[in-house]
């Protein structure tokens, strides 16, 4: 028997379930999977980002819940040091807890603009100013980190770090967002991941869908 849940909506809409989720794969803890219906109201709500959810992702273990995304990496990692999910190296895991949080808290203008949808795909979609001052900033911060750590992960190894920004791999495809270089190469590597495969095969198959999330604007 699974030693925890994880409560999660939508495989295709709700980038936080996604996260959460890699998170768990990588601690390599066993768990099962508790799936809140996106009709459900407060689902709903954190897909379409009009609220936070204490629903998803929710993290069960032995007796401990925790339901915010950075919370559940934090505790992961202390339950699975050895997995190293944040660097070794204090100032590496530093910079790889600020870029989480940086992602946890900003980046609205992209959330807004570019929701997450793995089966869509809008080629030749219009970005407006701020968003693409996010993606700009996400570029930043992926350039840095592959420079300084030297890849091929944003600090070397798979970490949290990869976790949180795997959806925005994600959104990128989904609206046909143009990367070079070493960049390109860096998301193609996010995409290939067993984990990100996984989710990705189960969020083409599921067949609800959220008419808001599927309009292009």
């Amino acid at each position: 028997m699974a030693a925890a849940t994880l409560s999660l909506s939508s495989k295709n809409y709700s980038s936080w379930s996604m996260r959460g989720w890699l998170m768990a794969k990588l601690a390599g803890i066993d768990f099962r999977e508790v799936i809140v219906e996106p009709d459900d109201a407060d689902a709903r709500a954190e897909i379409l980002l009009l609220s936070p959810s204490i629903l998803v992702p929710c993290l069960t273990y032995d007796g401990v819940r925790v339901w915010d995304t950075l919370a559940i990496g934090e505790f992961l990692h202390e339950i699975a040091p050895k997995k190293e999910l944040l660097p070794k190296d204090r100032a590496a895991r530093a910079h790889a807890r600020a870029i989480c949080g940086e992602m946890h808290s900003g980046f609205t203008s992209l959330r807004q603009a570019l929701p997450m949808n793995i089966k869509g795909h809008f080629p030749g979609f219009k970005i407006w100013s701020k968003a693409q001052a996010d993606i700009e900033r996400i570029k930043t911060i992926w350039a840095e980190c592959l420079s300084t750590y030297g890849g091929p992960f944003l600090f070397g190894k798979v970490t949290l770090a990869d976790a949180m920004y795997a959806p925005v791999v994600s959104r990128f495809r989904t609206y046909d967002v143009k990367l070079e270089g070493a960049l390109a190469a860096y998301a193609d590597r996010i995409w290939a991941l067993p984990a990100v495969t996984e989710w990705r095969e189960a969020a083409l198959a599921e067949k609800e869908e959220i008419e808001e999330l599927e309009v292009e604007f």
